[in-house]
């Protein structure tokens, strides 16, 4: 059957479960962007959400990456994660590029450290990679080997699916991780209020400041 699983009756729950919560979120129209690699000391890897556009996503990652660029300490690079973020709802795509990325440039750059952020259905990306049980059977998902989740120096996450299921990042991972889930949102919380969902502005100097305090 190659890379595809069947979903047992409880994984099928909470695939819809999780489909839901996601749905919640704005549409928008992705608008891609070049972005030139280098050996810095950290590279800033960003999951966008579903159909936000921008070239790490508006709402989260590009304000955040230029927020990061005057508060850390050290250079830094940022990369798109290579995925549909659409209705298809593919992490494991995004888990995949993710995890190549990574690879590709712990060889390429040895004392490179990674901050991975993730936004809405972007988050559920990086809990894939990390290996978070509740998003672990997505097909051709793939999870950080040891050796690279050491080199994650901070996992920022903002309006996280995952945690609306009751679910946080593995252990190893946990502080390391900011996790913000504004008042009121429906997809990582237990609010109804649709427009919380992309009301995460006023987290990113604090997020900012959590990834300088980890180098």
């Amino acid at each position: 059957m190659g890379d595809r699983k069947v979903l047992l009756p409880g994984k099928w729950r909470t695939a819809c479960g999780f489909a839901i919560m996601l749905t919640i979120a704005t549409v928008f129209v992705p608008q891609p962007r070049s972005h030139a690699q280098g050996c810095a000391a950290v590279d800033v890897v960003v999951a966008r959400g579903t159909g936000e556009p921008g070239w790490l996503g508006d709402q989260i990652g590009d304000p955040l990456f230029d927020m990061l660029q005057d508060r850390l300490p050290v250079s830094a690079t940022a990369y798109r994660v290579n995925y549909p973020a659409d209705y298809s709802f593919d992490v494991g795509a995004g888990s995949a590029d993710l995890v190549r990325h990574l690879t590709a440039r712990a060889a390429a750059c040895p004392d490179q450290q990674f901050v991975l952020v993730g936004y809405s259905q972007g988050a559920a990306v990086v809990q894939a990679a990390l290996g978070t049980g509740v998003v672990s059977w997505y097909p051709g998902r793939l999870q950080l080997p040891g050796y690279l989740g050491a080199r994650v120096a901070a996992v920022l996450l903002f309006g996280d699916p995952v945690r609306g299921l009751g679910w946080n990042v593995p252990g190893e991972y946990l502080s390391r991780t900011g996790d913000w889930c504004v008042g009121g949102d429906p997809v990582c919380g237990s609010g109804l209020n649709a427009n919380a969902h992309v009301a995460y502005g006023s987290d990113l100097v604090d997020a900012a400041n959590f990834t300088a305090g980890h180098l």
